[in-house]
């Protein structure tokens, strides 16, 4: 009735993640991290030694940190110990008693104290918390989930999320299942029902500010929404941007912005073609 031992299994590479539906971006002004029953007793029916564990909380700690640097509200749950029969309810018949020790999250990827905590009591991290109504108040509609264990409460709060208008990301490097097929069958159902599967160096690349040289088709379309401040959604790299307001300040603005990092494009090729994508072209032309 206890969760079973969890016999070692090779974190999946970026290569074996499966296709997304749909091509929701990350944006650092509407998103919230979540970090997902990362306790003690939890990873203790790992060998923590061996993988996924100790790959799991190095990519945790880079996706807090990354998060933590761009302004991103981190929120930890955590489960309690000797929990009411009452309260814990049908979760007794799958899983037993539940904790009675071990409820700390574990040190190396530990709580700070700008971080939220929330104690769970269901599988969602929605269910009896005041999660939704906090995202609300902050205005915040993308929540991106690390943690255990994927195919049980990750999965969960990714489609409660999606049934409560929340873009679920789940970074598929960043959380741990009981087999290496619970976490692919996860990221499967993620990718084509709920939500978008991401992997940490590309939570990383959506949140951080570039350095010299580096854009990319997606940033260029981030700048973009960000100059007009609009929904990252609501930009397309194919649309006429003169439609979106976009005048010759803001397109004055983007080039001497895109020039300090080292971007080699003419400010009347860019007043002279009013899409990304044909910006993006001369771009690629010119490197």
């Amino acid at each position: 009735m206890a969760i079973p031992k969890i016999a070692s299994y090779q974190v999946l590479p970026l290569e074996s993640f499966p296709t997304n539906k749909v091509d929701w971006v990350i944006d650092p002004k509407k998103s919230v991290v979540l970090v997902h029953d990362l306790q003690a007793y939890f990873l203790n029916f790992f060998d923590k030694t061996l993988s996924p564990v100790p790959e799991l909380l190095r990519n945790v700690n880079k996706v807090t940190e990354s998060a933590r640097s761009a302004g991103i509200p981190v929120v930890y749950t955590a489960q309690p110990a000797n929990q009411d029969p009452n309260e814990r309810a049908l979760l007794t018949d799958f899983w037993g008693v539940g904790l009675t020790q071990d409820t700390e999250i574990v040190p190396e990827v530990s709580p700070q104290p700008e971080d939220i905590q929330y104690t769970k009591w269901r599988y969602s991290a929605f269910k009896k918390t005041p999660l939704l109504e906090w995202m609300k108040e902050e205005q915040r509609d993308q929540l991106v989930i690390v943690g255990v264990y994927g195919h049980i409460g990750i999965l969960s709060t990714a489609l409660d999320a999606f049934m409560l208008d929340i873009k679920p990301f789940v970074i598929g490097d960043a959380i741990a299942d009981f087999s290496k097929e619970d976490h692919m069958n996860t990221l499967k159902y993620v990718a084509s029902r709920s939500g978008s599967v991401k992997s940490v160096d590309e939570f990383i690349d959506s949140v951080t500010t570039r350095s010299f040289g580096e854009l990319s088709l997606e940033s260029m379309r981030q700048d973009v929404a960000n100059i007009l401040d609009v929904d990252l959604d609501e930009v397309d790299v194919d649309e006429n941007l003169i439609f979106l307001g976009l005048d010759s300040i803001r397109i004055m603005t983007l080039h001497s912005r895109w020039k300090k990092i080292g971007i080699d494009i003419e400010l009347a090729e860019m007043v002279g073609k009013n899409t990304i994508k044909d910006w993006w072209d001369s771009v690629q032309v010119a490197a």
